[in-house]
């Protein structure tokens, strides 16, 4: 029996060997595709190669690509556990023809691999193909001799598919297999179509062969190509034995660690096995999503990571686990994958910290969240409100699915409908307003006539003689490209170059720089146009600051991990002329000792001035050399290793300093947590750095004159003030004691009756609360029975204050009283029996609030 390593490795093997590329796994982030939230199938890394975008040195590929489906059109998350094969992480595998071979050569290589090479019996195998697709069926009767009555024709919904609602398309072919009777649903009648489980879809291959305009018209494409699809983990199924993928290798070590955490033996209790089967699938996810540079959060993809973990951690409670255990079964996980993903080795730190944290806040959320849907069960009904529903997400962070489990535990429903509302007003809150006349820099584009690609000439020189190919106006501002340039274009974090462009037309000023599949577009105002000839200008007073801000982000990087620990990760960057951003995983502030000790390592490698050298790698020798990779890069086969210091090093396409002492000075300006679990640090480098701390020096200064002290004895003179200040608020307190109990004596003495209770209305010398509170609890020591009310006017608002003596309060709530005497004010308060406090804006009617108070009283004891 084959395990899923080497299902995976025969895969990839076979492919290479007949002319694929073997091409990495991408991360599970899509790079330059914002209509995607995850990476969903294996084609979305080669989108552009598709559509032309980009051009490649090979034209045939393979892979086994991270895949997660949680949202959207592929939302499996509900279903995971409770059936065979749906899941949250998988790895697809694939095999794919950039414009070189087409049906003809897919078909034959699918049907090789899964009949010679793994071995499948033919006889088990059925196909499908799109209902127009003759050439398709004609094809696998001729070259894999499949017989007519196991071919089977199906619609558009189920063999054909599209890249969106225009560009490229076409039928597919599915290679389904039986799995036999005892899979099935028993019936007579059950043949393939049958959706009891026993046919299961194995392969999907898509033959790209149209291009479908607006109108929906498809016209043949010049290069047909193909996109093919394999799970990994339900052939590791099929090969080992199981109807389940649970029941693969993939699984197995997973549910065995959650089962023996929860003491319960798989397969004896159905429940308890769909639980253990949920916390498998998303420790997965949870591995590599962490491993990705994904955090839990409270929106995007941090949001959805949250709600696969908090599903995990709810499934472990219903196991009667009550020690946290989520860490174990994904530090299982890396065990178990790290060969075939490094990443995650890399990040084990990482996914054991976060996977801890985030099970003793979600335990403590589920706990408060809880008790408040318990609540509301309580009441009874049909429905859990939507506005419930929406307290608890937006204020416990449970996911609408897990109040709508507990809630139907207890057999009741959740108002969907209302939780959606309360969302969506949510939404139009936040919901950023952009710049309504700003130019999406990539759209226009995609119709550009010049052959797509620039030659980037940055790394040598900083000024080129180039022609320009193709030029596009629009609001005012030009873009073009060149042939070849030396201007950066933003990728990585580092914002794009500006300078200039000089031509017969004039000094055309480029304002920024941008990439578009392999164009390198420059911004700018001026006039160009396409065959200019043109002499390219980067600002190298900019691009020197830059450089030095880039380079000493690689040593910021290496210095965190070096004092905090391997679990901080890159989690995005800025890379500006005047600063750098850095941010990371790690799950509290820095202390004042931690960021001197960062500045420290950085300004160290500064004064050594090490050469900064720059490689050229592939990408799983440099890994395993050591080499790290930044978060949100794209990388191919072939790298560039940049190495600042003898520890950093990176891999980077980012324009770097020529020797480490370039960067001047390293200092850290501001720390902050901008999300859970991930902090950001600002720093500014060489004169900029030197300004900062001249500015520091400059308030110094300022604060000394004031102070009338010199800049180095200021900690010593602000703390004697401190004392000095100290000392006479107590005094000031001392005093107002003093005379308060003076005070207080003349109003007992003064005190009127009111239906037999003794009460004290009148204005205070103290204004503040707490005054007023302990000058109230004087005058109830020495009045012994009586209701008191204070009145006083602080930062022009009338402020009031009652008090019952304990053998009155139900007689007199203090409470009742204060509403009535804050509605003279103009304002409102309220309180306990025995104290209330209150208020308003009215200062002119302070004075018949308090004398209204005996009648009051007088009332209240019915007198």
């Amino acid at each position: 029996m084959k395990s899923s390593s080497q299902i995976r490795e025969s895969f990839l093997s076979f492919f290479e060997s007949r002319g694929h590329r073997r091409v990495k796994s991408s991360g599970l982030i899509p790079q330059g595709d914002a209509t995607l939230l995850f990476t969903n199938a294996g084609m979305v890394p080669f989108k552009d190669f598709f559509t032309g975008a980009v051009r490649s040195d090979f034209s045939r590929a393979t892979t086994s690509q991270k895949c997660m489906r949680v949202s959207g059109k592929h939302n499996d998350l509900e279903n995971v556990g409770r059936t065979p094969r749906h899941h949250t992480f998988f790895e697809m595998l694939g095999n794919f023809s950039f414009g070189d071979y087409f049906k003809a050569e897919a078909i034959d290589f699918a049907w090789e691999f899964l009949t010679k090479t793994v071995a499948l019996p033919k006889e088990r195998l059925w196909i499908t193909v799109f209902r127009e697709d003759d050439e398709a069926e004609a094809l696998w009767k001729a070259r894999a001799n499949v017989s007519a009555d196991r071919i089977v024709r199906l619609g558009e919904a189920d063999n054909f598919w599209a890249m969106g609602d225009t560009g490229p398309c076409g039928p597919c072919s599915e290679i389904h297999i039986d799995q036999g009777e005892a899979a099935g649903c028993g019936r007579p009648s059950c043949t393939f179509g049958c959706e009891c489980g026993r046919y299961m879809e194995l392969w999907n291959l898509v033959f790209m062969q149209f291009e479908r305009d607006a109108k929906g018209a498809m016209t043949k494409l010049p290069k047909p190509s193909i996109d093919t699809g394999a799970g990994l983990e339900r052939l590791a199924g099929v090969l080992q034995g199981t109807t389940s993928n649970y029941g693969s290798d993939l699984f197995g070590g997973l549910i065995e660690t959650a089962s023996a955490l929860a003491k319960k033996a798989y397969g004896k209790n159905d429940e308890d096995d769909v639980s253990m089967r949920v916390i498998a699938d998303h420790a997965r996810a949870t591995a590599f999503l962490v491993a990705d540079g994904v955090l839990p959060q409270n929106e995007g993809r941090g949001y959805v990571l949250r709600r696969v973990m908090r599903r995990a951690i709810r499934h472990g409670e219903r196991l009667g686990l009550k020690d946290l255990f989520f860490h174990a079964v994904c530090g299982r996980v890396v065990d178990e994958m790290r060969s075939a993903y490094p990443e995650l080795d890399g990040a084990r730190a990482l996914i054991d910290k976060v996977a801890r944290q985030e099970e003793e806040g979600f335990r403590r959320t589920l706990a408060s969240g809880c008790a408040l849907l318990q609540q509301e069960i309580a009441k009874g009904g049909k429905a859990i409100a939507g506005a419930v529903a929406f307290k608890l997400y937006d204020t416990f962070g449970f996911p609408l699915d897990l109040t709508e489990v507990i809630a139907g535990e207890a057999g009741m429903a959740v108002d969907r409908a209302g939780f959606d509302a309360h969302m969506e007003e949510q939404r139009g809150r936040s919901t950023f307003k952009g710049e309504a006349n700003a130019v999406a820099v990539g759209g226009a584009w995609k119709s550009a006539t010049s052959p797509s690609g620039s030659r980037f000439l940055g790394y040598e020189a900083t000024k080129v003689r180039a022609r320009v190919l193709d030029a596009i106006e629009s609001n005012g501002r030009v873009e073009f490209t060149c042939d070849q340039t030396p201007f950066y274009a933003e990728s990585g974090g580092q914002i794009g170059d500006a300078g200039e462009a000089r031509g017969a037309r004039g000094v055309l000023r480029v304002s920024d720089t941008k990439r578009v599949g392999e164009r390198i577009v420059h911004i700018g105002v001026g006039s160009v146009a396409a065959g200019d000839d043109v002499e390219l200008i980067v600002d190298e007073a900019r691009r020197d600051a830059i450089r030095r801000n880039h380079s000493a982000t690689h040593l910021a990087h290496w210095a965190l991990r070096s004092v905090l620990g391997d679990h901080v990760k890159q989690a995005g960057s800025l890379v500006a002329p005047d600063r750098l951003r850095f941010d990371f995983s790690h799950f509290q502030p820095l202390t004042s000792d931690e960021i001197a000790r960062v500045e420290d390592l950085v300004n160290a490698r500064v004064v050594a001035n090490f050469e900064v050298g720059t490689r050229v790698s592939t990408y799983d020798a440099a890994v395993k050399d050591g080499v790290i990779a930044f978060f949100g890069e794209k990388y191919g086969n072939e790298v560039r290793v940049v190495q600042v210091s003898p520890e950093s090093r990176e891999l980077c396409g980012g324009t770097h300093c020529r020797r480490s002492g370039d960067i001047g000075f390293f200092k850290i300006v501001s720390e902050e947590g901008i999300a859970a679990g991930v902090r950001r640090i600002e720093a500014v480098t060489g004169m900029g750095a030197v300004a900062f701390v001249r500015g520091l020096e400059t308030t110094l200064k300022r604060a000394a004159g004031e102070l009338k002290s010199a800049p180095a004895e200021i900690v010593e003179r602000v703390g004697k003030l401190r004392e000095r200040e100290a000392k006479l608020v107590k005094e000031i307190e001392e005093l107002t004691r003093k005379m308060a109990g003076g005070q207080a004596r003349d109003l007992v003495a003064d005190a009127v009756d009111a239906g037999g209770v003794r009460v004290i209305a009148t204005r205070a010398e103290i204004a503040d609360p707490k005054g007023m509170r302990d000058f109230a609890d004087g005058l109830k020591e020495r009045l012994k029975s009586g209701v008191i009310v204070l009145g006083a006017v602080n930062d022009g608002k009338a402020v009031l204050l009652a008090a019952v003596t304990p053998d009155l309060v139900g007689r007199v709530h203090a409470g009742k009283l204060m509403g009535e005497l804050c509605a003279i004010v103009g304002g409102r308060g309220g309180g306990k029996p025995d104290m209330a406090q209150g208020g308003g804006s009215d200062v002119a009617a302070l004075d018949a609030a308090l004398a209204s108070v005996a009648e009051k009283v007088r009332k209240a004891v019915g007198a």
